[in-house]
């Protein structure tokens, strides 16, 4: 069982399980009603999305150091006690179960979904690589 980190809106792997979608917003233009259908996701979870001023720097990061002061900035939201207990979760039900998180970004590289990656680690989580 494990956690795989996906871009949202691409085709899900034949055993993914339920697509998390950890974004601010849902997708423009899609009804409610075609989210899972069109492989956006399943189930919405803002929480452990950036804040949007957050997530304005991490888009104009273009230095290491910008991208960091990105991840300090993510990381310390995601210590709040509402994400964190969803991290702690989702770390929990990893070992049960298949499911996916993520993001619409095309590079994981330049993303959330790259550090929040890392947290579900550090929280116990059973992530693909």
């Amino acid at each position: 069982m494990s956690i795989r980190i996906v871009r949202l809106g691409s085709p899900r792997a034949p055993d993914e399980g339920t697509r998390i979608g950890t974004v601010r917003r849902p997708p423009r233009g899609v009804p409610k009603s075609e989210f899972a259908r069109q492989n956006w996701y399943d189930v919405w979870l803002p929480v452990l999305a950036p804040s949007a001023e957050t997530m304005k720097l991490g888009q104009a990061a273009e230095t290491p150091a910008q991208w960091t002061a990105f991840t300090k900035r993510y990381r310390k939201e995601m210590a709040a006690p509402e994400a964190a207990q969803a991290l702690a979760l989702l770390a929990v039900l990893s070992k049960d179960s298949h499911f996916s998180v993520g993001c619409y970004c095309e590079d994981e590289a330049h993303c959330h979904r790259s550090v929040l990656r890392e947290l579900l680690r550090e929280q116990g989580a059973q992530v693909q690589a």
